[in-house]
């Protein structure tokens, strides 16, 4: 099966935002991937409601949101109704992460859990039974374009372990540093969404891009 590709707005060029969008609702791309940040859960400001508005208006694929955000509680009900069908919280930031999940379910959209590189997967075995998708950081959050970490692989293979073990139907998505070269290894390792920004963005013919991530197929991972 191929993977769902989500390219990261976050690496569009916001001055032409709406050609940038338009190019990937031409593309094989599946869902655009929105990271929203607030300065304070990551050193980084991106965008809010104005532009999260404005690519709902554009968009026609499904929005993927990313809420790299302290209490996003607060802010559930807002993103879904400018659009978000999947929307994922952090770990790190919810006390009560069952509720949240729930409440994301509730309103209709899919309820994902993100996680940093140094966060256990194992800290999601009371809720994976109740989650939609798992966004596995593969770099540290708050900024694009940085090195993959290699750890990645391994923790997406105990992901996929836990998944099967409580016959969870979460989609594992890999978010950072993500491209051609290391697509192969992530689907081996049991991805099922890989989240594509400089990789896309940054390339001369970002369609071709696309193309090659979504027709990937897993290598062989030798132990």
């Amino acid at each position: 099966m191929s993977p769902i590709i989500a390219p990261s707005i976050l690496s569009a060029d916001f001055s032409y935002l709406k050609k940038d969008i338009e190019m990937i609702n031409s593309s094989e791309a599946d869902w655009f991937h929105v990271d929203v940040m607030d300065g304070v859960f990551v050193p980084n400001i991106s965008f809010g409601f104005p532009v999260m508005d404005a690519i709902k208006k554009y968009a026609t694929k499904p929005l993927d949101v990313h809420l790299m955000i302290v209490d996003p509680d607060k802010y559930i009900e807002k993103f879904i109704k400018l659009g978000a069908q999947v929307l994922s919280v952090h770990y790190e930031a919810c006390t009560h992460l069952h509720r949240t999940i729930h409440a994301i379910k509730s309103m209709g959209a899919q309820g994902g859990v993100a996680i940093n590189p140094h966060t256990n997967i194992a800290l999601l075995d009371d809720v994976i039974a109740d989650i939609d998708l798992v966004c596995l950081m593969s770099v540290n959050p708050g900024f694009g374009g940085q090195k993959f970490i290699q750890n990645t692989y391994s923790k997406t293979e105990q992901l996929k372990n836990l998944i099967l073990q409580k016959n969870s139907n979460a989609k594992i998505e890999i978010d950072g540093g993500v491209d051609v070269l290391n697509a192969k290894l992530l689907i081996a390792s049991g991805a099922d969404v890989l989240v594509a920004g400089n990789a896309v963005f940054g390339a001369p013919q970002p369609l071709e891009v696309i193309s090659k991530l979504k027709h990937c197929k897993g290598l062989s991972i030798i132990k």
